[in-house]
C-alpha cells in the first residue's frame, strides 16, 4: 500500500482544511488550503465538525458525522475518515492494523498509536473510561470526480532560490572560492605521499623542506579564500534575510483586514521568524552541502585513483551507514512530534500556573495545579526516555558501520602495502582522504532535514503571498470620495466566518446623513460594532449594498476611505512610541497647532503637563502604565487630530470617570460640527444628542428617532434607558 498523502498545516487553526485536504488527494483531487479554509469557513477559533462537513460536501463528498465506539471504528471499511482529537484538534484516521491505529496529524506527521495511546486523546472528554470517540465518515460521490480539479497551489523551495539571483554574481564568486578550496585540499594528500615516499625514503631533507613550503602557502591560499568567502556570504545573507522579510511585511501591510481577524498572531510572528530558517538554507546549509559534494567528487575521485578496492569499500561502507541514519529518521520525528504536543502542555501548564496566580492563591487550588504539571511531567519523561533508546540504537549501529568501515580500509591498505601494491605515502594519504570524506557524507544527512524544514517555511510564507491583496493590482478603485457624505446600507446582512453561526445582520436598512450624528445602540451582540466594521471596510458583506453617495462601497479604494475617517475603537492599539507620536500617527508632516488642539478637545493636556517629559514622554507597549481612560483620551486626541470627515466612535467614553466624560463630550459635540458621525455607545450621556438613534436587537433594526421621540415611544430604547437611569415603572 503506498504511503498516505500528508499535508502539513501552515497554522494554528488549519488542522480541519487541511485534514479534508489530504481526503481529498488521497481520491485523486488537488484543493488549495485557500480554498479549504474559505469553504470551511475557518475563524480566529478554527472550525467546526460541522463547518468540515459542509465543506467536504461542497466539493463532491458525502459526510456522515457521529459518535462511535472502538470497535465499530476498527471494523469499519470508511477509511480515511476525520476525527475529532484531544478535544481540540482534528487528525486523518486512514489505516487500522493489527491493533495499530494510522493517523495523518497535520500539526505533526504520519503517526501510528497503539489502542491504548490513541483512545487517551480519541475519547470523548478527558474523565470518562468509554472507548468512544466522534468522527467524520467521508466518501465521494460521482460529482467529486466530475468536478474541476485544481493545480496544486504548493510552492517550492525553488520560488525562493529567486532571491540568489539577485546575487548570482556574489554567489558563482562563493561558488570559485568554494572549487578552489575543495581543490587545494585535493592536492594535500599528494604532498602527503611525496613526503614520505620520495622526501623520508632517499633522506632528501631539502625536497622534504621544498615540499612543507607548499603545503604551507597553500594553507595560506586556502585561509584567505575562506576569509574572503565569509565576508561575502555575511553580505548576501544579510541581503536575503532583508529581502525575504522586507516582501513579506510589505505583503502583511497590503492584506485584507478581515485575515488578521481569522489569523493567530504567533502564526504570523512564526512566518517572520520562518525566514530566518530559509536564510540559513540558501546561504549557509546549501553552500555547505554544496562544498560537502564538491570535496565528495574530489576526494572520491584522488581516492579511487589511489585504490579502487579501497574506494569500493569506503562507498558500501558510507551507503550503509546514510542508510542506516535515515531509517530512523522516521521514527525519531515520530517521536520527536509526541514529546513535542507533551512539552507544549507543560509550557501552557507551567505559564498558567504563574500568570493566574493571584486566582490560584486565592481559591487555593495550588496542589491541584501542582499535580497537574507533575503528571505532565511524568509522561515527558517517558517520552525522553524513549527518544534517548532510539538514538542510542541509531548511535550504536553508526559507530559500529563507520569504524568496521574504517578498520576494513587501514586492514586492507596495510596488507596491501605489505604485499607492495601500495606505497606507505599512499596509505598515510589514504587515510587523511578518508577522514576528508566522512564529514560531507555527514552533512549530506543533515542537509535532508534542513532542506524539509526549509520547504515547511516556504510553504508558510507563500500561503500569505497567496492571499489575495485588499486592493489587488488589477482592480480599479475610486481614489477620491464623492462630496455628499451621505452613507446608505440596504438589506445588508453578515455572519462571522464558522459553520452554524448565526446571522450578525439581517437585511439591515440605515441611512446616515452627511453632516450629522448618528447613534447606534442596542444589546451585546446585536451588531453595533460589526456596521462600524463594515463601514470601515474590515469586513465585507454577505449580500445587500453600502454606498456613500451613488458611489458603491466595493468600487471605493480602502485607503482612500480610512484616510478621512477617525476611529476610536473598543481595542485601539497603544504603541511604544511618545505621547505625540501616539496621536499623530497618521501624519507624515507634524502640525502642533492640531496637536494641541486635540489634547484640549480629549481632556487630556494636564495629563501630558504632569508626565516627565510632557508630549515626549515614552509609552510602554499597548500603554503599559497607563489607566483605561488615559488610553481611551489618547485615541479620541489621535481621531480628532486626523481631522476627518467621517468620524466612528466605539464605546468611546466607557472608561472614563463622570467628571471627564461630561467635559470630552461637550468638546466633541463641537468638534462634530459639519462632520459624519456613527456613535455606537450604551451610555445616555453620549448618545442622547444624536440627530438620530438607531436601536438593534439581534441584527435587525426595531427603532429609529431622536433621544425624545425614542423615549415617547416607550419601545425598546426606552427600557434601555431605564434601566441605565434604574427608574421606577
Amino acid at each position: 500500500m503506498s504511503a498516505f498523502p500528508y499535508y502539513r498545516q501552515l497554522e494554528t487553526m488549519d488542522c480541519g482544511p487541511t485534514c479534508l485536504r489530504m481526503i481529498a488527494r488521497f481520491y485523486g483531487k488537488n484543493f488549495s488550503l485557500e480554498t479549504l479554509r474559505h469553504k470551511t469557513r475557518r475563524s480566529r477559533s478554527g472550525v467546526s465538525l460541522l463547518g468540515i462537513s459542509k465543506a467536504a460536501e461542497q466539493i463532491g463528498f458525502r459526510t456522515v458525522g457521529a459518535k462511535v465506539s472502538y470497535e465499530a471504528l476498527q471494523s469499519t471499511t470508511n477509511l480515511p475518515c476525520i476525527a475529532h482529537w484531544n478535544q481540540d484538534h482534528f487528525v486523518v484516521i486512514y489505516k487500522i492494523k493489527r491493533g495499530r491505529v494510522y493517523v495523518a496529524d497535520p500539526g505533526r506527521s504520519l503517526l501510528s498509536y497503539q489502542k491504548k495511546e490513541f483512545l487517551e486523546k480519541w475519547r470523548i472528554g478527558q474523565n470518562t473510561t468509554a472507548d468512544e470517540g466522534i468522527v467524520l465518515f467521508i466518501e465521494p460521490t460521482p460529482s467529486f470526480y466530475t468536478a474541476e480539479e485544481e493545480i496544486n497551489s504548493s510552492i517550492g523551495i525553488t520560488k525562493i532560490v529567486d532571491y540568489l539571483r539577485s546575487h548570482r554574481r556574489l554567489f558563482a564568486q562563493l561558488v570559485l572560492g568554494l572549487l578552489v578550496g575543495a581543490l587545494i585540499q585535493g592536492l594535500m594528500p599528494f604532498f602527503t605521499r611525496a613526503i614520505v615516499d620520495i622526501g623520508i625514503s632517499t633522506h632528501d631533507v631539502k625536497f622534504i623542506y621544498t615540499v612543507l613550503a607548499g603545503q604551507l602557502l597553500l594553507s595560506v591560499g586556502q585561509t584567505a579564500v575562506e576569509f574572503i568567502r565569509g565576508w561575502i556570504l555575511l553580505h548576501i545573507s544579510t541581503r536575503i534575510s532583508i529581502a525575504i522579510l522586507s516582501d513579506f511585511l510589505m505583503k502583511l501591510l497590503r492584506l485584507p483586514l478581515s485575515f488578521f481577524d481569522a489569523s493567530i498572531t504567533g502564526d504570523i510572528i512564526q512566518r517572520i521568524n520562518d525566514q530566518r530558517r530559509i536564510e540559513l538554507f540558501l546561504t549557509s546549509t546549501l553552500l555547505n552541502t554544496l562544498f560537502s559534494l564538491v570535496s565528495l567528487v574530489v576526494f572520491g575521485s584522488v581516492l579511487f585513483n589511489f585504490s579502487r578496492p579501497i574506494f569500493s569499500i569506503f562507498l558500501v561502507g558510507s551507503l550503509l551507514y546514510m542508510g542506516w541514519v535515515m531509517f530512523f529518521l522516521r521514527f525519531r520525528k515520530q517521536l520527536d512530534y509526541k514529546r513535542f504536543d507533551v512539552a507544549s502542555s507543560s509550557y501552557n501548564n507551567i505559564t498558567q500556573l504563574i500568570g493566574g496566580i493571584h486566582e490560584i492563591k486565592l481559591n487555593d487550588c495550588g496542589s491541584n495545579k501542582l499535580w497537574e504539571w507533575e503528571r505532565i511531567q511524568a509522561k515527558l519523561f517517558n517520552y525522553n526516555t524513549q527518544s534517548l533508546s532510539l538514538s542510542q540504537y541509531q548511535q550504536v549501529g553508526a559507530f559500529f558501520i563507520n569504524h568496521t568501515k574504517n578498520i576494513l580500509i587501514i586492514f586492507y591498505a596495510a596488507q596491501a602495502v605489505l604485499q607492495g601494491t601500495l606505497s606507505l605515502g599512499e596509505m598515510l594519504a589514504i587515510q587523511f582522504i578518508v577522514g576528508q570524506l566522512n564529514l560531507p557524507v555527514e552533512q549530506l544527512i543533515q542537509f535532508t532535514q534542513s532542506a524539509q524544514d526549509a520547504k515547511i517555511s516556504v510553504d508558510r510564507l507563500n500561503d500569505v503571498h497567496r492571499v489575495t491583496d485588499e486592493e489587488p493590482d488589477d482592480k480599479l478603485l475610486i481614489s477620491s470620495l464623492p462630496d455628499d457624505k451621505s452613507i446608505s446600507l440596504r438589506d445588508v446582512s453578515f455572519t462571522y466566518p464558522g459553520a452554524g453561526n448565526k446571522a450578525v445582520l439581517s437585511g439591515l436598512d440605515i441611512d446616515i446623513p452627511q453632516g450629522k450624528i448618528t447613534a447606534i445602540v442596542g444589546d451585546s451582540g446585536s451588531g453595533k460594532t460589526t456596521i462600524l466594521k463594515l463601514l470601515l471596510k474590515i469586513q465585507q458583506p454577505e449580500s445587500g449594498r453600502i454606498a456613500i453617495e451613488d458611489t458603491d462601497y466595493n468600487t471605493l479604494s480602502h485607503a482612500a476611505l480610512r484616510r478621512d475617517c477617525g476611529v476610536v475603537m473598543q481595542d485601539g492599539y497603544i504603541f511604544s512610541d511618545t505621547i505625540a507620536n501616539n496621536i499623530m500617527v497618521s501624519s507624515e508632516e507634524k502640525s502642533p497647532q492640531r496637536l494641541l488642539h486635540a489634547l484640549r478637545m480629549a481632556n487630556i493636556e494636564q495629563f501630558v503637563k504632569d508626565s516627565a517629559l510632557g508630549l515626549n514622554t515614552k509609552i510602554g507597549v499597548d500603554g503599559n502604565g497607563l489607566s483605561q481612560g488615559q488610553k481611551q483620551r489618547i485615541l479620541i486626541a489621535r481621531a480628532i487630530y486626523k481631522n476627518p470627515s467621517y468620524l466612528f466612535l466605539d464605546e468611546a467614553t466607557n472608561a472614563l470617570d463622570a467628571n471627564n466624560e461630561k467635559a470630552i463630550m461637550e468638546n466633541l459635540n463641537l468638534f462634530f460640527k459639519g462632520r459624519t458621525v456613527v456613535v455606537v455607545a450604551h451610555r445616555l450621556s453620549t448618545v442622547k444628542n444624536a440627530d438620530q438613534i438607531i436601536v438593534l436587537q439581534r441584527g435587525r433594526v426595531t427603532e429609529r428617532g431622536t433621544h425624545d421621540e425614542l423615549v415617547r415611544q416607550e419601545g425598546p430604547y426606552y427600557q434601555l434607558v431605564r434601566n441605565q437611569l434604574n427608574l421606577g415603572n
